[in-house]
């Protein structure tokens, strides 16, 4: 078992590049990672990683091996999978992962009432917008906005992302309602730019229509950085329904421009094959589908005040 132990510990570190790292997926301390890969190491007499102060790469022997190890790992996965399903009540830890701000807004909310139903089933929950592989690191389900094919995993939408444009009262008091796309020229615009591909967000036009760029007084890398400066009266910007919702439910931001609000790519969950017959993913996967059911309830808010 101990042996088993120390390849799992390894795997991790090899996938993820740091004992850190390889520590925080497996909910143990970083020395308990290093302990059983010295174990490891000491009962092969082999080296498996090369380590300097800055770097961590695998040896020869070391990379033959995590080879072998990832095909063994994925085996008992199955064995574990297999063992889940036969108990048909869902139980257990249920590892999921989602961008920060789908995860805020879009999961948070409702594991709540997920746990209620099913309160032997626990959530490990971890926020990243970088990208997270579902197999070689042990999750159970993601959460992810786009088209995300992956033949290792199985996919189903479970809502939309729609996006829109907002202000706060007190900037639409000062500076004036627009009326049209066109009356954006007279004010302060806030846009937002992709981490991962430093573009600026296109605006969507009539409808989605004429996407178009505009010239912005405040440009952010965030969703909720942006909705924050909205707030705060740094003019009109383009937020996701799901974050502007909050903010529009207390009164701290208005929606503007309605043909600016369209959905732009499907919300979909995902989870690897080995956990088909999880009860557990099943269960979760089913709820978030019911719960989420369109117009969602972030939708209805912004819709109800328009």
């Amino acid at each position: 078992m101990h042996r088993l132990t120390g390849l799992i510990a390894f795997a991790r570190v090899a996938a993820l590049g740091s004992y850190t790292s390889a520590a925080r997926a497996l909910g143990v301390s970083p020395s308990a990672v290093s302990k059983s890969i010295n174990r490891l190491e000491r009962e092969l007499g082999l080296a498996l990683f090369a380590r300097t102060t800055r770097s961590l790469t695998l040896t020869a022997g070391g990379r033959d091996l995590y080879e072998r190890a990832i095909r063994l790992l994925q085996e008992v996965d199955a064995l574990e999978q297999t063992a889940f399903a036969a108990k048909a009540e869902p139980s257990g830890m249920l590892k999921i992962t989602a961008p920060l701000p789908a995860g805020v807004h879009v999961l948070a909310p409702y594991l709540p009432a997920f746990r209620r139903r099913y309160p032997k089933v626990t959530i490990d929950l971890r926020l990243s917008d970088g990208f997270v592989d579902l197999v070689r690191e042990g999750i159970d389900i993601a959460l992810r906005v786009g088209d995300q094919s992956d033949s290792r995993l199985i996919s189903r939408p479970i809502a939309m992302h729609r996006i829109g444009a907002f202000a706060s009262p007190g900037y639409l008091a000062e500076r004036g309602i627009p009326s049209s796309i066109d009356d954006l020229a007279e004010h302060d615009l806030v846009n937002f730019r992709f981490q991962s591909t430093g573009q600026l967000l296109r605006w969507p036009g009539d409808r989605g229509k004429r996407p178009f760029d505009v010239v912005a007084s405040l440009v952010i890398d965030t969703s909720e950085a942006v909705a924050a400066a909205l707030v705060a009266g740094g003019g009109i910007g383009i937020s996701p329904t799901y974050v502007a919702a909050q903010y529009v439910s207390i009164g701290l931001l208005r929606p503007v421009l309605p043909e600016l609000t369209v959905d732009r790519a499907p919300i979909v969950a995902l989870w690897p094959e080995s956990r088909r017959e999880n009860p557990a993913v099943r269960a979760f996967v089913d709820f978030l589908e019911q719960t989420l059911v369109a117009p969602t309830p972030w939708d209805r808010t912004v819709d109800a005040h328009r």
